[in-house]
């Protein structure tokens, strides 16, 4: 029974984490993923003929496990599985992979033999099963690669996640660089290429395995970016270590070896991008020429040497790009002269401002300089689009959304422009600015200030522009406006009714009405294409295929549609696949619709099976319950009301009568009750057993006549009390009664029911309701613009003031009267 994808990332971080002590997450990682990388290794090729890695069971995961409680472990791993890989794939070195001997980082005798012990552990987890691994982006191999990568470079610190860019950063330069007709010699190269995770996101866009190579200066992580390439599945890649600017690894003769597209996410702002070229008089010596004819980037900031390495790295008809500090854009000096000769070549096709701290290592705001060399000749601008204000926040870093990535990508590609976000700059403009590329000098995205209108806080009425600037619900409800208001005085308007009746207007009227319900068919047009594909769904489909077939198919359905916003509505389909959908259509794919069917249990401490806490796998109680047993549930919730009500008349016996003086104020004295220890009153509390023992104490004749109405309380407290515990056993009946019959109905259910309940009841109903806060949103957002207008200009300042000169007068009275003289 596999494990839900999102709960096995988890728990393996959850367990890697665990281990770490206290190494560094930047130093724990290379011991992690070398255990995946042989884990994936040994599932996918052990004994394969022609395999890219050569593995034999002498020397797989399985030895590996044998390995464990053994006091030469550390040594072992080493000699005996890491050692044979190598003297068996002679294209690994032995800098690829961490020393497992390590006492520094591992400690010593029985620390390390544990700790390795329990690391090995966490990969036996039956669930991590590679050996089907097709290296497509539905593999559970690359979801659990990236998830580990994300969260190393999360916990690495400031200065030591560069290993890592952003997947949703990634995917933004893979799309934009738009590989058209891939073969197997079409080249991609990165230069900077950490663990080769944006090589890797460029490579999937081409759905062929095209040659692969990059350059990364630190050994460990060159290692990562050598695994990741076997990992993913990619044989045709060369991965070097080694200083890019001072010694290309990549080159034809004297000259640099050119690719078809360049990539790159350089450490930014390098003070010392010129170790190795710098002569000792200061002159930079660039063999490669990579300087000449645009300038010498100054000493202290090696941003444009990365960004000239990739414009000579790439062929007359590649295509770039470079992921670079905003800085770039703007500063002066040799920059500014680099800069400005870049951009009269034309190589620059566009720029891309993103938000602040998406990266790990800093926070500073980022942008994608995208370079296109085939068309430079033609070029009349440069395309810039600010992206800065759309993203998520994600723990203590932003993060691009699904529907972030999807606009920038789509903006770009289309070179669309839209008012505050993305327009076409000429170069005469960017030339009237000095070269100055900052794009808050061409793209205003700052909110407009709401204005204050002094006449109309003067004299009265809405002044006609506020109401103008509405256009874009006007065009849509072009008689609403007619509804909501009428002529005041000369530019401008007044409410026609209350501020309090403006949401029943908008709600009510014909206009928005028929939007709603055009915004009810385009959902249904989506679902009456979709159902079909998800009633589909069986062990060859595709799960990340499918949810971008269905995920486009509803952004275009949406997108004509106005003042909806269809990249909102993507997102919610996104949001729900991520969080539910996702889980359960790998289920469906690994073990078929009968998975509704089944159940799942919840364990306990020990982690033994506790069958008492239960849920469906596909299809949740609450759902079934909803579906099948309404009535039921109706009942138990009628009881439960009543017994709730049964509490609350005994709370308020208490509340009124225990307290000093009260009749109810001897049933708690002399009794030590223990007080609940969340029970901030520090008074006696009322029981049942402080209050039979109240009655036995008060149990003859005298003591009734004299506490008549003491007994009448305590006897309607103990009526109460039985009706409760009755009630409490009529819920407790009923709840088992129910349970009963809905683990019957989840045996008894068909095929075609389970489609229709987890299709129909569980996924599309959600969409639907999400997809509904849009339509909500427009009409709260409209009523909150018309009434705060309608109340800023309600009272003028002459009723304003009259007001205050009332409220001053009686003011003034009652000091006279309270002897104050007022002067």
């Amino acid at each position: 029974m596999p494990i839900k994808k999102t709960e096995l990332y988890s728990s393996l971080w959850k367990s890697c984490d665990e281990l770490r002590g206290g190494m560094d997450a930047s130093q724990y990682k290379d011991y992690v993923l070398v255990l995946l990388f042989v884990k994936y290794i040994s599932d996918k090729y052990t004994g394969v003929k022609y395999a890219p890695i050569k593995v034999e069971a002498a020397y797989s995961f399985e030895a590996m496990r044998k390995l464990k409680g053994t006091s030469n472990i550390g040594d072992d791993i080493n000699k005996k599985i890491l050692g044979k890989i190598l003297e068996n794939n002679t294209h690994l070195q032995i800098s690829d992979f961490a020393n497992f001997n390590d006492p520094e980082k591992l400690g010593n005798g029985k620390e390390m033999v544990d700790k390795l012990t329990n690391l090995i552990a966490i990969f036996e987890n039956d669930n991590l099963d590679f050996s089907s691994n097709q290296a497509d982006g539905d593999d559970i191999l690359g979801d659990a690669y990236e998830y580990l990568m994300r969260h190393f470079a999360t916990e690495s610190g400031k200065s030591k996640g560069q290993f890592y860019t952003p997947a949703e950063v990634s995917r933004v330069l893979a799309k934009i660089l738009q590989i058209k007709n891939p073969t197997n010699s079409t080249s991609i190269y990165d230069p900077t290429c950490g663990s080769g995770s944006l090589l890797l996101k460029v490579a999937s866009e081409a759905e062929v395995n095209v040659s692969i190579y990059g350059q990364e200066m630190d050994v460990a992580t060159a290692t990562l970016a050598k695994m990741n390439m076997v990992l993913h599945g990619n044989s045709t890649y060369e991965i070097k270590q080694g200083n890019t600017i001072a010694n290309p690894y990549f080159v034809n003769g004297h000259q640099l070896k050119t690719f078809d597209y360049v990539v790159a996410n350089p450490p930014f702002s390098n003070k010392n991008w010129s170790s190795g070229i710098k002569a000792d008089d200061g002159n930079i010596i660039d063999n490669f020429e990579r300087f000449k004819n645009y300038g010498i980037p100054p000493p202290k900031n090696g941003d444009y040497a990365f960004l000239l390495h990739i414009i000579r790295s790439l062929k007359s008809t590649g295509k770039g790009a470079i992921i670079l500090p905003h800085g770039v854009l703007f500063r002066g000096n040799a920059e500014a002269t680099i800069r400005e000769n870049l951009v009269k070549k034309g190589y620059v096709k566009g720029i891309i401002g993103l938000p602040a701290n998406l990266f790990y290592g800093t926070g500073i705001p980022a942008c994608i300089i995208v370079i296109d060399k085939e068309n430079a000749s033609s070029r009349k601008g440069i395309f810039m689009v600010d992206a800065s204000k759309g993203f998520i926040k994600d723990g203590n870093k932003n993060r691009l959304r699904e529907q972030d990535i999807h606009k920038i990508v789509d903006i770009f590609t289309s070179m669309q422009p839209i008012a505050k976000y993305s327009r076409m700059v000429a170069f005469d403009e960017i030339a009237q600015n000095d070269y100055n590329l900052n794009i808050p000098r061409y793209i205003d995205s700052q909110e407009v200030e709401d204005k204050q209108d002094i006449k109309a806080h003067l004299q009265g009425g809405i002044p006609v522009l506020d109401i103008d600037a509405l256009q874009n619900y006007w065009e849509v409800f072009s008689d609403l406006r007619k509804g909501l208001f009428e002529p005041f005085s000369s530019g401008y308007v007044q409410l026609k009714s209350t501020e309090d009746k403006v949401k029943e207007t908008i709600y009510n009227h014909k206009q928005f009405t028929q939007f709603a319900t055009l915004c009810h068919q385009t959902f249904d047009k989506w679902k009456t294409k979709t159902i079909p594909l998800l009633e589909a769904i069986n062990a060859e489909t595709k799960p990340k295929k499918l949810i971008q077939q269905i995920s486009e198919a509803i952004l275009q359905q949406y997108l004509p549609l106005p003042l909806i916003d269809g990249y909102n509505v993507y997102q919610y389909l996104l949001n729900y696949w991520n969080s539910i959908m996702q889980d359960d259509t790998y289920i469906i794919v690994a073990e078929g619709w009968a998975a509704g069917n089944e159940l799942t249990y919840e364990k306990d401490k020990k982690g033994n099976t506790d069958y008492t806490k239960w849920d469906g796998k596909l299809i949740p109680k609450t759902l079934m319950i909803k579906i099948f047993f309404e009535a039921e549930q109706t009942h138990i919730n009628q009881l439960q009301a009543h017994r709730d009500a049964l509490i609350q008349q005994m709370q308020e016996l208490e509340e009124e009568h225990n307290v000093e003086g009260g009749l109810l104020e001897d049933a708690t004295n002399g009794i030590n009750l223990p007080t609940p220890k969340n029970d901030t009153n520090n008074s006696e509390k009322i029981s049942v057993k402080s209050v039979t023992v109240r009655l036995k104490k008060i149990d003859n004749e005298q003591l009734k006549m004299d506490n008549a109405e003491e007994i009448k309380l305590l006897k309607k407290y103990m009526k109460l009390n039985d009706e409760k515990l009755s009630a409490d056993k009529e819920i407790k009946t009923a709840l088992q009664a129910l349970e009963t019959k809905v683990l019957e109905q989840y045996k008894i259910l068909t095929p075609k029911q389970i489609k229709e309940i987890v299709i129909s009841h569980k996924w599309i109903a959600q969409l639907s309701t999400d997809i509904q806060t849009e339509l909500q949103q427009i009409s709260q957002n409209l009523t909150q613009r018309i009434k705060t207008l309608g109340s800023r200009y309600n009272t003028t300042l002459i009723e304003h003031t009259k007001a205050v000169t009332e409220l001053e007068g009686k003011v003034t009275k009652h000091l006279i009267k309270m002897g104050y003289e007022m002067g």
